[in-house]
């Protein structure tokens, strides 16, 4: 699905994300300092939806979750999975092609202590509601954390009462699809062990049955 909202790059609704980019290209010019859009096929059954860039892993890199330690435990398990395929020895997840997944964040952009404002997260669900919109009948939405989970939602027009987030919860949408929840995989949750490697790779074994079911 190509439109208005398919490519946010060039977005700049937000004054508090736009005014904090344009202090953070001051401070490293060597970054991207833009708005980050999804990578990945579009048609792909897998979408996987974070949070928001990282001051310096996606808001450098241009790519979501890659450049930090969330990115490094969802590409390992990404490859481990089947859903990721090594190309390159590059650091950071950036040498890796995406099989059948595509990675986006519910925020396009990084915000000040990695907090968007509810109505960030609202102005920028036209853009995740155009990325799930092209995906098909039967395909899997993986939410990292409680932001995604209810952008989701929103972005499909669903009611969040009785579908609360909660780690490896499962929840029926329309056209077949289904809304798979995990904790996000920050540096702070796999600090406090909330979320460890098996964990989520479990969440990721489910995935992979649902889809081949």
């Amino acid at each position: 699905m190509n439109g208005p909202h398919s490519d946010p790059r060039g977005c700049r609704l937000c004054s508090r994300l736009v005014d904090y980019r344009n202090e953070q290209q001051t401070r490293y010019p060597a970054y991207h300092n833009l708005p980050v859009p999804g990578y990945g096929a579009r048609e792909a059954r897998l979408l996987i939806v974070g949070l928001a860039p990282g001051l310096h892993g996606a808001n450098a890199t241009g790519k979501p979750f890659t450049g930090d330690s969330s990115g490094k435990l969802l590409f390992d398990t990404l490859r481990r999975s089947g859903f990721a395929q090594q190309t390159s020895s590059r650091a950071g997840g950036q040498g890796l092609r995406l099989l059948d997944c595509r990675i986006t964040n519910a925020v396009k952009c990084v915000p000040p202590q990695n907090r968007p404002v509810a109505g960030e997260v609202n102005t920028c669900n036209r853009y995740l509601r155009a990325e799930i919109a092209a995906m098909p009948a039967g395909s899997i939405l993986l939410a990292l954390g409680g932001v995604a989970h209810r952008a989701i939602l929103q972005a499909l027009g669903e009611r969040g009462a009785g579908r609360e987030f909660r780690h490896a919860a499962e929840f029926a949408l329309p056209e077949g699809r289904r809304l798979v929840d995990s904790y996000h995989p920050s540096r702070y949750n796999q600090n406090t062990g909330r979320l460890t490697a098996a964990m989520l790779a479990r969440v990721f074994e489910r995935i992979g049955s649902l889809l081949d079911g």
